[in-house]
C-alpha cells in the first residue's frame, strides 16, 4: 500500500518520506491529520481512505467507503472529526470519524450543486458548510438541518473558495480568471467587490486573515498576492512555475508562500521581503523607445515610408516598445520574475547582478500535482494527483524549523 522512503537528511529540499498508493484513479483531494501519523485521501474511483501509519513504516487503509459517485473535493475538520466530500454529482456528504480513526458513520447528504463539486469550506461557528461547484454558484448550507441556505451565481464554472470565519467573507475564484468577494447572510449575501488579474482560469486561493492577504494561483501559471487590508489595494505578481498553479498555502510564521503546478513544481516564496509591484502595461502607436510606428499605425507608416512593427512590453517599466528595443531578457525576482522575461534595453542596463538574485526556491515534486495541503505545525506537506499517487513530504529543510512551535491552520 505504502512505503517509508528514507529516513530525513539534512538537505534544503523537501525529503520524501512516504508514498502511497492503492488508488486506482486520479487522487483529488488528500489532507494529513493533525497530531495524529494518518492522511485522508478522496479520489475518482469513489473512495475515500483513511491510512495511518503502522509500527512497521508503512500507512495502511484503516478506512475504504466507497460512494455513489466520484469524489472531486473533501474538508475535514479535526475538532470535530467531521469530513465533507463533494460528489461529481453535485452532492456534498458529511461523515463522523471515530477517534481511533477506524470508522466512518455517514451523517448526511446536502444537494448543494447540480453538477461537480469544486470547494467546500465548513465553519463551525455558523454551522454552515459552503461551496463551489461546475453549475456556477456558490451555496451555503445549514449542517443542523440540511437546508440550503443560499445560493449566488456566476457565469462561469466556480472552481475554488476561501472564506473569512470572522466576518463571514467569501472569495470565490473562477473559470473566466476572476475573483469575487462575497458578504454571506444568513439567507442572503452582497457582492463586495471583484479581483481581475489573471489571464486564466483560478485554480487556488488562499486566504491569510492576519495579515489579509489573497493569495490567487492560475491557469497562467502565476500567482498574485492581494493587499486586501491595505488601503491602497497593492497586489503583487509571482511567475515561477511552467505551468498551472494548482495549491497554495501561506506560512503565517515565516512569512513564506508555498506553491505546487500540475507538472509538480513546489515552490517556496519569500514574502518577508520589500518587492515592486508590476507595472500596468502602456499603450502606444509607436514605440515609445526609438518612435517607430507599430504595424496598425497607417498614418506614421505612410508618413515616415515604414513597416510598421510588432508591439511588445517591458515587463519591468511597462512602456510599449519594438522588437529591436528590448532584445534582452533578465530575471527580476524583487518584480516576482524568477525566470527571464523581456525587459527594454534601458531597464536592462539598471538592473544589477544582485537584483537578478532569486527570492524562491524551487523544487521538483516528480508527479503531477492537483492538490496539496500542509500540517504547519509539523512542517509537513501532502501531495497527490493524477498519477494516483499520494506523497508525504517533510518540508523543515525548505521553511525552516520555526514550523515546529507553529498552529494548524482552521
Amino acid at each position: 500500500m505504502a512505503a517509508e522512503i528514507h529516513s530525513r537528511p539534512q538537505s534544503s529540499r523537501p525529503v520524501l518520506l512516504s508514498k502511497i498508493e492503492g488508488h486506482q484513479d486520479a487522487v483529488t483531494a488528500a489532507l494529513l491529520i493533525p497530531k495524529e501519523d494518518g492522511v485522508i485521501t478522496a479520489s475518482e474511483d469513489r473512495t475515500i481512505r483513511v491510512w495511518l501509519k503502522r509500527d512497521s513504516g508503512q500507512y495502511w487503509p484503516s478506512i475504504y467507503h466507497t460512494m455513489a459517485s466520484p469524489c472531486s473535493i473533501m474538508a475535514y475538520h479535526h475538532d470535530s472529526r467531521r469530513i465533507f466530500v463533494g460528489q461529481d454529482n453535485g452532492a456534498v456528504m458529511e461523515f463522523h470519524v471515530s477517534e481511533d480513526f477506524n470508522k466512518m458513520n455517514f451523517i448526511k447528504t446536502y444537494p448543494a450543486h447540480q453538477n461537480r463539486v469544486s470547494a467546500i469550506i465548513f465553519s463551525l461557528a455558523t454551522e454552515w458548510v459552503i461551496s463551489t461547484g461546475h453549475d456556477k454558484c456558490v451555496s451555503w448550507m445549514c449542517t443542523r438541518s440540511g437546508n440550503m441556505l443560499g445560493q449566488h451565481f456566476f457565469t462561469s464554472w466556480a472552481s475554488c473558495l476561501q472564506y473569512d470565519f470572522d466576518t463571514q467573507y467569501a472569495f470565490v475564484g473562477d473559470y473566466s480568471g476572476q475573483i469575487t468577494l462575497l458578504k454571506l447572510e444568513q439567507n442572503s449575501c452582497s457582492v463586495i467587490t471583484t479581483l481581475k488579474g489573471h489571464e486564466g482560469s483560478i485554480a487556488c486561493l488562499w486566504w491569510d486573515p492576519i495579515q489579509r492577504l489573497l493569495f490567487s494561483g492560475a491557469s497562467d501559471n502565476s500567482i498574485i498576492m492581494w493587499d486586501i487590508g491595505g488601503r491602497k489595494g497593492r497586489t503583487l505578481l509571482l511567475q515561477g512555475h511552467h505551468d498551472r498553479v494548482q495549491s497554495l498555502c501561506y506560512l503565517q510564521l515565516t512569512r513564506q508562500l508555498v506553491s505546487c503546478s500540475s507538472d509538480g513544481g513546489i515552490a517556496v516564496w519569500n514574502m518577508d521581503v520589500s518587492r515592486e509591484e508590476a507595472p500596468q502595461w502602456l499603450e502606444s502607436d509607436s514605440c515609445q523607445k526609438c518612435e517607430q510606428p507599430f504595424f496598425w499605425n497607417l498614418k506614421q507608416m505612410w508618413d515616415t515610408k515604414t513597416l510598421g512593427l510588432r508591439q511588445h512590453h517591458c515587463r519591468k517599466c511597462g512602456q510599449a516598445v519594438c522588437g529591436k528595443c528590448s532584445s534582452k531578457r533578465s530575471s527580476y525576482p524583487v518584480m516576482g520574475f524568477e525566470f527571464q522575461v523581456r525587459v527594454c534595453d534601458s531597464c536592462y542596463d539598471s538592473i544589477k547582478d544582485e537584483d537578478r538574485t532569486s527570492l524562491a526556491t524551487f523544487h521538483e515534486g516528480k508527479h503531477n500535482i492537483s492538490h496539496m495541503s500542509m500540517d504547519v505545525a509539523r512542517g509537513l506537506m501532502v501531495t497527490c494527483g493524477t498519477d494516483r499517487v499520494v506523497k508525504i513530504w517533510d518540508m523543515t529543510p525548505v521553511v525552516g524549523c520555526s514550523l515546529a512551535t507553529g498552529f494548524s491552520p482552521h
